[in-house]
């Protein structure tokens, strides 16, 4: 197989030098045995599995496993195996979403489901959520247990998402508890491995899983902020997908609690985010009227104080250069739609 570099550990400002060094060698561990775990004797087998770990990637969850272990007594073998399964969870879950999406691309290269089809797709991300399970069930029972759930909440959190909010429920949260179990628990079970499997105490391991499970959430909120807020140069994706899907994210929820129908300006953008925005010139109006609306401001708000809200589940811990880099963290996820 053909390897990559190692992704760069994410900027943390709260990393010193000492602790990056440590981050770094330690995704470069995960990196090696997620080209190992992939490889497979059929050269097909191996050229369709390893081809999101060969694209590379933030390596966000693998990163925040090992910052975890910070908190215990620091990056050990199975720390290592447990953050490579729950990366190879998310690249399993990718493939997945890729066919669901009808998507053509990945991390800068052609989805699988292009590269071959979707029946290979769907395929190798099974075969990659068997081998996440195979290395997960090294170490031991209640790790099992723990990935036997997340997945559950995974795949429940991607069944709601294509659904319509259900009558009688808040908009607004039925939103975030989409993104809690689609994005927020792979990413609290990370925290969460991170310190078991580092001999932190029970009390820091929920710790962990509480402030992985917002950091999750936030993550998605600045994602969503971005696809309406960025340029197409400046984030690298093109700005209106969800828009186009007819998805409604928190600024469009937002929105739509907060527009006056007598109002020309808000009367046209409801008409447009109720109409079909497939549409480029329709789209571009409906990203510009959004862009200028007291609703994105509102959601940006609000993803800020779920981050601040993760940092502050954080206070009980002793200071240490972990903790810095974990409060840092929290925010670093959603400044990039500061």
């Amino acid at each position: 197989m053909t390897t990559h570099a190692t992704p760069p550990v994410l900027g943390i400002p709260g990393a010193t030098d000492e602790l990056s060094t440590r981050l770094r060698d330690g995704l470069a561990r995960v990196d090696d045995l997620l080209t190992q775990v992939v490889d497979h004797d059929d050269p097909f087998i191996a050229g369709a599995s390893g081809h999101l770990v060969e694209a590379g990637g933030k390596r966000f969850r693998p990163l925040l496993a090992l910052l975890a272990a910070e908190l215990g007594e620091g990056i050990n073998d199975d720390v290592v195996s447990a953050a490579a399964g729950v990366e190879l969870t998310h690249l399993a879950s990718l493939y997945h979403d890729d066919v669901m999406d009808e998507a053509s691309v990945r991390r800068g290269v052609a989805s699988v489901n292009a590269a071959y089809d979707n029946s290979t797709a769907i395929l190798v991300g099974d075969l990659l959520f068997g081998k996440a399970s195979e290395l997960v069930a090294g170490l031991g029972a209640e790790a099992v247990l723990i990935q036997a759930q997340t997945f559950v909440r995974l795949c429940s959190g991607q069944i709601r998402d294509a659904r319509a909010c259900p009558e009688g429920v808040d908009p607004v949260d039925y939103y975030l508890g989409v993104l809690a179990d689609k994005t927020g628990v792979l990413i609290a079970t990370a925290g969460r491995y991170g310190v078991m499997f580092s001999g932190g105490s029970p009390e820091t391991v929920e710790i962990m899983r509480a402030y992985g499970e917002k950091i999750g959430v936030a993550f998605q909120l600045a994602d969503d902020l971005i696809d309406i807020a960025s340029d197409a140069g400046d984030s690298g994706k093109i700005p209106g997908t969800d828009l186009r899907e007819g998805v409604d994210t928190l600024a469009v929820l937002r929105f739509r609690t907060m527009a006056d129908p007598t109002d020309a300006t808000d009367a046209r953008l409801l008409e447009l985010v109720d109409g079909d925005l497939t549409d480029d010139a329709a789209l571009a109006e409906a990203l510009g009227l959004l862009r200028a609306h007291p609703a994105l401001e509102l959601a940006r708000d609000e993803t800020y104080a779920v981050a601040r809200e993760a940092q502050a589940l954080l206070d009980p811990l002793p200071d240490s250069d972990a903790k810095a880099a974990l409060q840092a963290l929290a925010l670093s996820v959603v400044d990039r739609v500061g």
